[in-house]
């Protein structure tokens, strides 16, 4: 039993240390420059950020990139 505590346990410590830089990006909660300047700031601290969306959000999230990318900010990434 102790075993699989400790496996769920690392489990848990490898997906919050892989989330830290996501930013997940909301059509109506905050505005654009909102998620412009925490990309901005999470860069600063990681390096690279991940930008996630769903549904109408992902056009925000492709505006927020782009004015990224036109700021010498960031370049795109594929997984």
């Amino acid at each position: 039993m102790e075993e699989i505590t400790q496996g769920v346990n690392n489990i848990n410590l490898v997906a919050d240390s892989l989330k830290k830089n996501r930013i997940q990006v909301s059509n109506t909660k905050k505005p654009l420059f909102f998620y412009v300047n925490l990309a901005k700031r999470y860069m600063q601290q990681h390096n690279e950020v991940e930008l996630s969306a769903l549904g109408m959000a992902i056009a925000t999230v492709v505006t927020i990139a782009e004015i990224l990318k036109n700021n010498g900010l960031a370049v795109e990434k594929t997984k």
